[in-house]
């Protein structure tokens, strides 16, 4: 099985220092609740990052190690993406003058879509799942010669994102705890290598019904899970990759599921009380701090631990942030 080591986060952190934006990390202040919350509570901003999300990160680490490689073909990269890590690519290939072609399943956001136009992407909808836009990328790779990328499963891609967790422990050298969601779990097995190496614990997040990091921990490997989540656009990843299922047998590393109402009520109470308007797959990651108790349902910090939930991403359609909170059930 894969591994990654911390060397490769900082070589990656080394490569794409200049190219990306530094993490804004805030302290979260108590909302107006009764009684004081127990723990110190930060948020990691990379909501704000190029792109509107964490996945800048890996695209810059990925390209330009290709570059360095001069393997860096005249056909461009190609990748399949629920919307990030396409944006992501293209507008680092943009920025590194190459073509990028991104294949997305229909049910992409049509504000990624229009996003990915913006940076002169080459656009294909295929099938209506991840793993159907893959193996479209995939043919297109063979066909065409195009350097395929990836949306989470490659190492470049995993010590890329990977590299926020540094920025974070930098400003906050005592931290205790990060909190992050996962998708097919690029972010979490770099974040998580990042942390083991300084002594901080993980917490990864999945939707109840996106559970391939979960399903892949059970079984002892990588395997094929079902999708249907309000998070499905960003975190609907079939499958959870090598890398994440051995970050996660770790010590230091924490596992939880939440609802897809307590996703809703976590994202509209990051536009309520701190005009922050965050994807449902960001919202995800606070939901495990709001959600209600339960076996495998949310995390519960000590009293006095210092956690830093990230914010992963802000593409999304703000609208239905000022509509009726009654639109928070699961998406089918």
């Amino acid at each position: 099985m894969h591994t990654l080591a911390y060397a490769d986060v900082k070589t990656a952190a080394d490569r794409i220092r200049g190219h990306v934006r530094p993490v804004t990390v805030t302290p979260a202040e108590p909302a107006d609740e009764p009684g004081d919350r127990p723990y110190e509570l930060h948020f990691a901003l990379e909501l704000l990052q190029h792109t509107g999300s964490f996945k800048a990160r890996g695209a810059q680490n990925f390209l330009l190690a290709h570059r360095e490689e001069g393997t860096l073909p005249a056909a461009g990269v190609t990748i399949a993406s629920g919307g990030n890590a396409g944006l992501a690519c293209a507008w680092a290939a943009r920025r590194q003058g190459v073509r990028a072609t991104v294949f997305l399943p229909t049910t992409a956001p049509q504000v990624k879509i229009d996003k990915l136009r913006g940076y002169d992407a080459d656009v294909r909808l295929v099938g209506t799942e991840y793993a159907e836009a893959l193996a479209a990328c995939e043919a297109f790779a063979a066909d065409t010669g195009a350097l395929a990328s990836h949306a989470y499963d490659h190492p470049l891609i995993a010590a890329g994102a990977g590299t926020l967790l540094d920025e974070i422990h930098r400003r906050i050298p005592d931290l205790d705890t990060v909190v992050v969601a996962v998708g097919g779990g690029g972010l979490f097995a770099g974040v998580a290598t990042a942390a083991r190496h300084h002594g901080i614990r993980t917490v990864a997040v999945e939707p109840e019904n996106c559970r391939a990091l979960d399903a892949a921990v059970r079984a002892g490997r990588p395997v094929d899970v079902t999708v249907d989540s309000v998070a499905a656009d960003a975190l609907g990843a079939r499958r959870a990759t090598s890398l994440a299922v051995s970050a996660a047998r770790q010590e230091g590393v924490h596992s939880v599921l939440v609802a897809d109402t307590d996703i809703v009520r976590a994202r509209r109470a990051l536009w309520d009380d701190r005009r922050l308007a965050v994807e449902h797959a960001a919202a995800t990651a606070l939901a495990a701090l709001t959600a209600p108790a339960g076996a495998r349902a949310g995390y519960r910090p000590a009293p006095g631990e210092k956690v830093c939930v990230v914010l992963c991403g802000a593409n999304t359609d703000p609208t239905d942030l000022t509509a009726a909170a009654a639109t928070a059930g699961p998406s089918h």
